[in-house]
Formats: C-alpha cells, structure tokens, sequence
C-alpha cells in the first residue's frame, strides 16, 4: 500500500506562478528562495482538510517548468536545494506528503545536454539522447539538425527513453529527490506519451527505491487502464470526471456525470481497481472553474460532488478564493501570484474555503466517502443522487442544481423503513417507506448528504 491512498486529499501549487517568479530564467541570478513563502500557507492548506501537496515543476527550467534545463538543481527563481527540503521537512513534520512533477518525456533547448549538441554537433557524446535526431535538416529554431518535439513544439525537445544512459540520468535525479527531499510521489507528465516501456522501469526501479512511493500520470484520454496496473502507475488524472462535472452542470445534464460515474465505479465499474484515481475540478492546464461555471452558484454543489465521489480530490490553489482565468496560449493567467494574506481579508458572501474545508472533515470523518461502494439512486437533468456504502453505512448525496425546489423519490434498495439523517443540516430527518422509498424536499441550488441511523 502507498502512502497516498483513498485517505489522501491534494491542495495542488504551480509554484513559479503562485510564488512570483519572473517568467524567464536568465540562468546568472543568485537562487531566490520564493518556495519558502509556502510555508506560511500550510496552515491555509491544511484547514483545506489537504494532507497532501502536488507541486508543480521545481527544477531548473528556462520559462514554464515543463522545459527543464537541469533535472538535479531547483529553479533558481524558487530558491535552492536547501529551500525544497525545508518544505519537504516541515510538511513531513504535520504528516503532509509531497508530490513532484516529474517532466521525463521531453526537456528544454536550455537542457545542458542539448547545449553540448548545439556547439558540438555530431560529434557531441549526448547525440543519442534525444528522439529522432538527424543531421540532414534544419529546426525550426534553425539548428544544424532536426529532432521529435513534444506536440509540435520545438522548445520542447523530446528525450530518446530507450537509451539506457538518458533512463539512468532520470532515475538518479528521481533518487536524489528521494534522499534529499523524501519525496512521496511523482506526477508523470505527459504520461500518456511516454512509453509504456520506460513507465514499467520506472515502477521497477521505484519499487526498489521506495515501495510506497506513488506514480500518478497525467493521461487526458483513453482508457485508464492502459497506465494503472502492478507493473506501472498507481492512478492517472481522471480527466473525464473533470469534463463531466463542470458540462453537467453548465448543460442541465447531469447524465452525462451519472455515465461516467456508472461507467468509472458503478457495480461494473472498469476503474473499481483504482480506487485513487486523481480527481479535480481545474489546475494548471485548463480554465478556472469559477470561469467554466455559468451560474457561480453551482461552485459549491460542484466541490460536494468532488469530495463525495470516488477518487482523490485536489484542490487547486486559489480556487478555494473564487479564483477566475480562461486558457489562454501562455497559461499564465491560470497560475498567478498567490497573495494569501490579501486574500484572507476579502470578505465573501459566501466562503468557499470553509465549505472545502468543511467537505473535506466529512470525508475523513465517513469511510464510506472514502471506500465505500457507488451505486446510481437518480439522475435527472438537473438533480443526481447516489450512494456510498461500507459496511453498516450507507451514505446518500443528493444535488439539486435547479434554480426552483423539488421534491424526490429515492428508491433504496434494502433500505425499508431505514431513517437517514441530513449531516449537512444537522436537523433534518428523512425515513424510507416499505419499499425503500424515501422522499426528500431539496431547495434551489441545494446539497443533501444523508446517512442512516
């Protein structure tokens, strides 16, 4: 068993966004160590209910992260060695764990190995490092040769993973931040353009290095099950449920949540067997939620849903603050500065961050949210429900999104006669008749979370 598991819940930080750093490195700077400034927000994370933390890129880069320069130094623009570890150290000490972002399918042209084919050509020793180099053509960039580039983005050079000598670089940077940092877990990106290959030496290698150390890929689509198994990752990204979330709401469709949801862990669910795959309602890479939405008002019922449903939710950092941003070509307006303490005197009409927090408790407190069974009980255009059930605990969450009040029959097969009570009113009782039927009264715009007993 990982150490992140079903009980694990992410704040997710893209720290050259949210700790100020300037956009290019300019590779002569003295560090500046801006990652300590998360350090003063371990205390707003936690009360998040998080006790897990995904950084997004660290290591020396020359612009976004995903273009890494150097695998075994930390971006100057974040600080060095030293600051990473005290992060490490003090999440450690509040039983937090920490995930890296672990860029191994392509580097960047600052990537110093790249450097040395730039000045010695053919004659470089690191010729057989990158993917599909040839001598016979020109790059874009203009280079004396030609090489595979990540979607088509020649900044963004594509390593060659079966060379052994590249493979071993990797895994020795991934040793280090192990021994230097504890980390515990990786997030591949790219995943899904890496080889499968390379991710079953990489399961063997951690396995060897750390059992318990996770490996969560980033896979946008596909069948999931290609990346999770024994012999490679332990979760990927669940982007369906991240699409199906925001476009139920935004459609009056929560059908197509309900499909997903069934298809994903219903009683023949395909993904029952990963029960940690990585859920989230927005990150680093697409629109923030609070923009996705059309009525601001489903926030709240979508970030129910997130900490309900099966999976490991993530929050991503200033979301929990309302924070807004449309994709854009750059991304940067989906990673900015994080000004806590600005952000903490802002009075809200309503507070998201204690309903997060707040969703979070009753995750920890229920198993059943956590490792219970998922069965559909009803779905309509605008209203789902379904259950969680271990054990003697069955657990009911109900989502009305419509702007008018409804009432509904739940149909609760072997529940006749069970009474249910409200945990989010803390007042409310509601008892199944002889057929298991139980009737609820939902508000506009309202969520239920009902137990028995």
């Amino acid at each position: 068993m990982t150490a992140i598991n079903q009980n694990s819940i992410f704040y997710h930080i893209y720290p050259l966004g949210a700790c100020g750093a300037p956009h290019f490195n300019d590779f002569q700077s003295a560090p500046e160590p801006r990652l300590r400034q998360i350090l003063g927000w371990l205390d707003h994370i936690q009360s998040l209910g998080a006790n897990a933390l995904y950084l997004g890129p660290v290591f020396e880069s020359n612009s976004h992260g995903y273009d890494t320069a150097d695998y075994f130094h930390v971006d100057r623009r974040l600080g060095a060695r030293a600051d990473l570890a005290e992060l490490a150290r003090t999440l450690h000490s509040r039983g937090m764990r920490l995930v890296l972002d672990g860029v191994f399918n392509h580097v960047g042209r600052n990537f110093w190995a790249f450097r040395d084919l730039q000045e010695n050509g053919v004659n470089s020793p690191y010729r057989n490092w990158f993917a599909d180099l040839r001598f016979d053509q020109r790059s874009p960039y203009g280079d004396p040769f030609s090489y595979a580039a990540w979607n088509g983005h020649f900044d963004l050079i594509k390593l060659n993973l079966a060379e052994p000598v590249v493979k071993q670089h990797l895994f020795d940077a991934i040793r280090m931040w192990k021994e230097e940092f504890q980390i515990d877990g990786i997030r591949l990106d790219a995943a899904d353009a890496l080889s499968f290959d390379f991710m079953r030496d990489l399961r063997t290698f951690t396995n060897q290095l750390d059992p318990d150390l996770w490996l969560m890929g980033e896979v946008i689509h596909g069948d999931y099950r290609r990346w999770t198994n024994p012999a490679m990752l332990h979760a990927t990204t669940n982007y369906e449920l991240y699409k199906s979330l925001y476009s139920s709401f935004n459609d009056g469709n929560f059908f197509e949540l309900a499909y997903s949801l069934n298809r994903e862990f219903g009683s023949g669910g395909i993904y029952k067997e990963i029960p940690t795959l990585y859920n989230f309602a927005d990150n680093h890479d697409v629109s923030r939620i609070a923009s996705q939405l059309r009525d601001k008002q489903h926030l709240s019922l979508l970030y129910f849903l997130l900490f309900t449903m099966p999976g490991v939710p993530s929050v991503y950092y200033g979301s929990e603050f309302g924070f807004e941003g449309v994709k854009q070509s750059d991304d940067w307006n989906l990673r900015p500065i994080f000004a806590l303490h600005e952000l903490q005197n802002l009075a809200h009409a309503f507070d998201l961050r204690g309903w997060i927090g707040h969703l979070a408790w009753l995750r920890q407190s229920e198993p059943a949210l956590r490792f219970g069974n998922y069965e559909q009980v009803l779905v309509a255009s605008r209203q789902l429900a379904f259950s969680r059930e271990t054990g003697n605990d069955c657990l009911v969450a109900v989502v009305n999104s419509a702007a008018e009040p409804i009432e509904l029959s739940l149909s609760l097969r072997g529940k006749a006669n069970w009474r249910f009570f409200d945990l989010l009113s803390q007042e409310e009782f509601f008892t199944a008749g002889s057929d298991g039927t139980l009737q609820v009264v939902m508000k506009p715009n309202q969520v239920r979370l009902l137990k028995n007993g």
